[in-house]
């Protein structure tokens, strides 16, 4: 089918090879789109009302059978896939591997990190960097995750004694922060307790910086951006960021020459695996840089927010949240002892309550693909210069995939629920060649923090479950952060 409104909208500005790939694409379905500025004349200029058109239109076009709807920003076609069969085709290719220009804002501050790399560089550095991931390596960040979520009951003990609603994600983003300086760059922060570090701050800021980057699409002009104050206010930003990673390194590398190389056997962070590829020869100080921004970023805020979305979940679900507990408790017999990697593997039904929150509020929104070459998808070409937008938010909450998508149920992740399911009905991280490479260090983190605040409260909230809204920046933030009651179970 063609959807002529595009058709004759752009065709009386283009012609020629242009003017053929535009009639490809408006196979595809999506919002009404005009000349030059596109779908985004329809755009809600609040974050709420944005995200809410976005998930309509993912409905609208799931629940007619689409497998992707086309969504144009200006004159740059986004398609949006919001089926599993579509996703398989976009996330198993080896051609479309390149990120899309949504994460161009990000360069300056990652540079072409395993994040943003493409091409060769991209698999010579994923070859490189996947044993740094080891479960071994994983295992000795153990007592990082463990340490860390004592300091964060130690901060939530207090709160729970007045009996009120408490905005958790503000001090769950702090423990994560901790955790990544710890684990990336063998650095503190300290920011639970250090709330105003520098570093803290210019990490929020940056991520703000960049949804409006993307949401934005005039700010991809320079003049727009130094007119409105933007780039005054980002390379300021950056200019914190990258300094203080420069230091670390550079005080890391100091240390590695004095002691002659790290002692074997002892606890490194992912900083000083890379300083030992330095020596090798593998990497530049740069790359080193490049690497720890990007680990940085990725393994924060991702982490944080998938932590506070089950939290969330589990206080709005108190029968599920009733056996966490059990499970919990048969593990630990009423114990603060430290959680160990034996302990999580026996936190059978704490994994699927977190796999299932990460079904129905992803981390991660949005996985960007930009098309490099012509790329045939459902029998459809998407066209050279176009983005290619896999939407893990409506992909997974596709009543067309899930019966009953808006209702928390862990038992979705039972082996037999799972084994019904398309394998790409599920991909919080991605899948494919550019899965994410640290979704065992988040899974081990979140259930690591997750299991000590279940041992130590019983969580509920008044504030209802559905309004607190998802917003797709960066990362899935919660409309009204995570407002929930908390009661000492001991």
């Amino acid at each position: 089918m063609i959807f002529p409104h595009v058709v004759f909208s752009f065709s009386l500005i283009v012609a020629g090879k242009e003017q053929k790939l535009l009639i490809a694409i408006s196979k595809i379905p999506g919002p009404f789109a005009i000349p030059i500025i596109g779908a985004t004349w329809q755009f809600k200029w609040n974050v709420r009302g944005f995200a809410q058109q976005l998930h309509d239109w993912g409905m609208k076009y799931g629940k007619q059978g689409h497998g992707a709807y086309v969504l144009w920003l200006g004159p740059r076609p986004v398609v949006v896939v919001i089926r599993p069969e579509t996703a398989k085709a976009v996330l198993e290719s080896n051609d479309i591997i390149t990120k899309g220009p949504e994460y161009d804002i990000l360069v300056p501050w990652l540079g072409t990190g395993l994040l943003i790399a493409t091409g060769e560089k991209w698999r010579h550095r994923r070859k490189m960097l996947t044993p740094s991931f080891h479960f071994n390596v994983l295992n000795g960040f153990q007592s990082v995750f463990d340490d860390q979520s004592k300091v964060l009951i130690e901060k939530l003990v207090p709160l729970s004694e007045s009996g009120a609603e408490v905005d958790l994600a503000p001090y769950i983003k702090r423990c994560a922060l901790d955790i990544i300086c710890e684990t990336a760059m063998g650095t503190t922060v300290d920011a639970q307790n250090n709330h105003s570090h520098p570093y803290v701050l210019a990490v929020q800021e940056m991520n703000v910086l960049a949804f409006q980057h993307t949401r934005m699409p005039w700010l991809r002009i320079k003049a727009v951006r130094q007119l409105t104050g933007y780039q005054r206010e980002y390379d300021s930003t950056l200019k914190i960021l990258t300094d203080f990673t420069r230091k670390v390194i550079d005080e890391r590398s100091r240390e590695f020459e004095r002691l002659g190389g790290w002692e074997i056997g002892g606890k490194r962070a992912f900083l000083d695996l890379l300083i030992e590829m330095k020596k090798e020869g593998g990497l530049t100080e740069e790359d080193i840089r490049e690497e720890v921004e990007t680990f940085m970023f990725e393994g924060h805020d991702t982490t944080s927010v998938g932590i506070s979305w089950a939290l969330w979940c589990l206080a709005h679900n108190q029968d599920v949240q009733r056996r966490a507990h059990e499970e919990l408790d048969a593990i630990f017999e009423g114990s603060m002892r430290d959680c160990t990697i034996e302990d999580l593997k026996k936190m059978k039904y704490l994994d699927k309550c977190i796999k299932e929150a990460l079904r129905i509020r992803p981390s991660v929104p949005n996985i960007t693909r930009s098309v490099d070459e012509d790329f045939l998808m459902d029998d459809i070409l998407i066209p050279k210069g176009s983005s290619i937008m896999v939407a893990p938010s409506i992909l997974q909450n596709n009543p067309m995939v899930y019966e009953n998508p808006d209702k928390y149920d862990p038992d979705r992740f039972n082996e037999e629920n799972v084994a019904k399911r398309h394998p790409f009905a599920y991909v919080p991280f991605s899948a494919g060649p550019r899965n994410c490479i640290g979704q065992k260090f988040a899974l081990q983190e979140e259930k690591t923090v997750i299991s000590w605040v279940l041992r130590k409260f019983e969580l509920s909230s008044k504030t209802d479950f559905y309004g607190n809204y998802p917003l797709p920046e960066v990362i899935l933030r919660p409309e009204q952060g995570i407002p929930i009651t908390l009661r000492a179970r001991f």
